[in-house]
């Protein structure tokens, strides 16, 4: 297994935090409030746009494989050509042996561990909601571990089976314990100025090297800081 962290590799280039590159794929650590891709609003302002232009410089092209929520920090990982997009996304199952994330939520689950299963559903006015009716929606399960807390703010340990649209977001909500900065699900409070989840860890098999590959990435220290 090889690993990567920002230490090792990290260089900013075009206002990118990279963390590795080769001439297959490229692995940057992406900040809060900046979009992965596009949307009709901003089309310029978006991770997508910074890989592009840093890429363009080499004669290289760079497509997206998975994207975070433009208020989740971490690590998100970028193809070179169109067949290796397609290999990731075809068989990302396989593929993608760990997606870990870091959440500091207000007050504190009931239980130290655990595991939310249930169904997403999503409005028109694009809130995703849970049902507990198996089948009614798409299948997301969290498992979660608490690492350390106070009487105000929990830091979580999260890693995810399925990587459905704001799934970690709303299964804090439904523990009753939201996620920091989260106003859309339920948050109350907002210290830092931001949402209070990073995509921290990322173990892959390269599909052409066939070698398990580990990213990571640090805690940042604000999470750190609301739950001494």
């Amino acid at each position: 297994m090889i690993k990567f962290t920002c230490g090792d590799i990290m260089r900013k280039s075009e206002k990118l935090n990279i963390i590795y590159e080769d001439k297959d794929i490229l692995v940057v650590n992406k900040p809060s409030k900046l979009l992965t891709i596009a949307t009709d609003n901003e089309k310029e302002r978006t991770l997508f746009h910074k890989a592009i232009t840093y890429v363009k410089k080499k004669n290289q092209k760079i497509f997206i494989v998975h994207r975070l929520d433009k208020d989740t920090s971490g690590i998100v990982l970028f193809a070179k050509n169109e067949k290796l997009k397609k290999l990731f996304q075809d068989n990302w199952d396989n593929l993608v042996k760990l997606r870990e994330y870091v959440a500091v939520v207000e007050g504190t689950p009931k239980k130290n561990s655990g595991v939310v299963r249930s169904w997403l559903k999503e409005t028109k006015t694009l809130y995703v909601y849970s049902s507990d009716k198996m089948g009614d929606g798409k299948e997301a399960i969290t498992h979660y571990r608490k690492v350390m807390g106070n009487n105000k703010y929990t830091m979580l340990d999260i890693t995810i089976d399925t990587g459905r649209k704001n799934q970690i977001r709303v299964h804090m909500k439904d523990l009753g314990t939201p996620i920091v900065g989260d106003k859309k699900y339920d948050s109350k409070t907002n210290p830092i100025g931001r949402m209070t989840l990073h995509a921290n860890k990322l173990v892959v098999v390269h599909p052409i090297t066939n070698k398990e590959m580990t990213f990571e990435t640090d805690v940042p220290n604000s999470f750190i800081k609301l739950c001494e």
